[in-house]
């Protein structure tokens, strides 16, 4: 009887014992406003990195990998002309980084760039990859990769979603503008429906793959046209999956915000008239946020709450006329909507532009010596006037 009772006991605690939460059941870390940054580094980060961006107060970090050395063609998918299998040696190089990440109080949404058929320009010759958008069979490959994916991250600590794809494009090469209204977007679908460019569709299909073999890990879907702000306006309504996040980018008026800005004889300048589309208007606070307004209005419409509507990423270059105003700006009108944002990008070693800790000066030369020879960036950055603006809703928000 009393070996019975010390059984009945143990079973009892065993039951009842605290359980590990399950590391991809994260919805709930959504259920309120996240901020953090995005790294789209050459060399995987380290753990200094994630430590750095967590010291800031950020929650979360958007992580892309496309640029790290790859085992084979394409980091991770091996080929993206022939998928067969995820890169082992690649594989363990990314769980590495996701641990680290976690390590020091981050969780990470992995953010693909490329996906079978579908390679980043940059690693593509500076060539735009339409083929996942011209047949549907190439839909499957896509599907393989992320349910590989899926089953290898479901259990892996401080994963918060998994971000199908980068700035998804199936609209750029089939007759629509990226400065399309919202009724010729609409039209635009109409025509589209049910084939290979149509968008709402293709994310089902991957997300009823991951949903096989990973029933709780958040789904994060990036807009149309590169994320645009408009870019949902043509979706008939939001993904069954109760799991999923919408995501846009913003870095409108691009004309303004871009490198090649500071390249002209005379550079637009922020707040102030810029091009757009066919015409050109004039950005301030108020238009920057009647543009995100394209995205909360259609959340809104089909009751998708703001905690699932997520700004993965925005920027300016740091050397623009006022940047921090525009970066202010951008935030204000998030901040009110009460969406989850990654700002563009903490401290990236390949490319300077929106690294906002170097201020408004040259890079240090050291920065180029080390990319060349494949080094980590040795670069020291610090809180900057231009990073104020993201600095202090870091600090505002630490845990």
């Amino acid at each position: 009887m009393r070996r019975l009772s010390l059984f009945v006991l143990a079973l009892a605690l065993a039951v009842n014992a605290p359980r590990p939460a399950a590391a991809a059941d994260l919805i709930g870390f959504w259920d309120a406003p996240r901020h953090g940054g995005n790294s789209f580094n050459r060399l995987p980060p380290d753990a200094a990195y994630f430590a750095a961006l967590r010291g800031y107060g950020a929650s979360w970090v958007r992580l892309s990998y496309d640029k790290w050395k790859p085992e084979g063609r394409d980091f991770l998918i091996g080929d993206a002309d022939d998928y067969r299998r995820l890169a082992p040696a690649d594989l363990k190089t990314l769980k590495a980084a996701l641990a680290r990440a976690d390590a020091a109080g981050l969780k990470t949404v992995v953010a693909p760039l490329s996906l079978p058929y579908s390679r980043w320009a940059q690693n593509n010759g500076g060539r735009f990859d339409d083929r996942l958008w011209q047949d549907r069979e190439h839909w499957e490959a896509a599907a393989r990769f992320w349910r590989d994916l899926a089953r290898e991250l479901k259990d892996q600590p401080g994963i918060a979603a998994y971000n199908l794809i980068n700035e998804p494009a199936p609209e750029k090469q089939a007759g629509l503008s990226e400065y399309a209204s919202a009724q010729q977007r609409r039209d635009w679908y109409a025509a589209q429906r049910g084939g290979a460019r149509d968008l709402p569709a293709f994310y089902q299909h991957i997300v009823r793959a991951i949903r096989e073999v990973d029933p709780d890990t958040p789904i994060m879907l990036d807009a149309g046209w590169y994320a645009s702000a408009g870019g949902f306006d043509y979706w008939p309504a939001p993904l069954a999956d109760a799991k999923t996040l919408y995501s846009v980018h913003m870095y409108e008026p691009y004309q303004v915000t871009s490198a090649p800005n500071l390249k002209r004889a005379k550079p637009y300048v922020y707040p102030g008239p810029a091009p757009y589309g066919d015409g050109e208007q004039t950005w301030n606070r108020e238009r920057v946020a009647a543009h995100l307004a394209q995205a909360f209005d259609w959340a809104k419409t089909h009751e998708v709450p703001a905690t699932r509507l997520v700004a993965g990423e925005f920027g300016c270059v740091r050397q623009l006329n006022d940047c921090a105003r525009y970066l202010d700006d951008v935030l204000a009108a998030l901040d009110r909507a009460g969406a989850h944002w990654a700002f563009y990008a903490f401290r990236e070693d390949a490319w300077d532009a929106m690294d906002y800790e170097l201020g408004k000066g040259k890079v240090d030369w050291r920065y180029w010596e080390a990319m060349e020879q494949g080094k980590p960036d040795p670069v020291p950055r610090k809180a900057t006037p231009v990073f104020e603006p993201i600095r202090k809703r870091l600090s505002a928000g630490r845990e």
